[in-house]
């Protein structure tokens, strides 16, 4: 009888038991698999979680309230722009309100749908309908006349050659989204082969 045979005896009948000791019992299983053990799924973050509700009507808040409203209510995913379409940045929500919403008051969705919200500032008056950003249609110039210098700009080629005067005075136009194109050359409609392109401009509050 070998040494480990041996001890695993002298085990058994130290163990006082009602039943027999099987020696090879005792033995451990040569490789035998560990046990499974289980990890619970984490779950779903709030933000993640998906349920259809009925949207608000946001119209007529002030934007941070109106963003604060709809997190309230599950709708993380939001958005805002410029209902005047000057493309102005919108750096404190709280001096803006909402004059439109993407998703009409009242209609159900579910709260992974994006939120997009037009807006101005509170002491503007909200336009009828959300303002459209100008675009280059087919290779032409379009008619930017009117239209807020950073509006205008975003309508060409980000690689267009753009010069901006001031057609009031000798200014120098450095926020581009309060300033409205008064000239515009090449004339709306021209083909855009890269050529350079030049607009005068005024402030919004001014005349051309």
């Amino acid at each position: 009888m070998n040494t480990r045979t041996l001890t695993t005896a002298l085990a058994c009948a130290a163990a006082v038991v009602l039943v027999g000791c099987d020696p090879a019992a005792t033995e451990p299983a040569p490789n035998a698999p560990s046990q499974a053990t289980t990890t619970p799924e984490p779950s779903p973050s709030k933000e993640n979680s998906t349920e259809m509700k009925a949207v608000p009507n946001f119209v007529g808040m002030g934007l941070q309230s109106a963003q604060d409203a709809a997190q309230a209510e599950g709708f993380y995913s939001l958005r805002s722009h410029d209902s005047a379409g000057r493309d102005r940045m919108r750096a404190f929500d709280r001096n803006w309100k909402v004059c439109s919403q993407n998703v009409k008051a009242g209609k159900t969705v579910g709260t992974d749908t994006t939120l997009d919200f037009g807006a101005v500032k509170l002491e503007e008056t909200c336009p009828a309908s959300d303002k459209q950003a100008p675009e280059a249609v087919r290779g032409k110039m379009p008619d930017l006349v009117g239209e807020s210098v950073k509006a205008a700009r975003g309508a060409l080629d980000s690689g267009a050659s753009i010069t901006v005067t001031d057609s009031a005075d000798d200014r120098l136009v450095l926020m581009e989204s309060n300033w409205k194109v008064c000239t515009q050359q090449p004339a709306a409609g021209t083909a855009l082969n890269g050529q350079p392109v030049q607009f005068t401009a005024v402030k919004f509050e001014e005349s051309c």
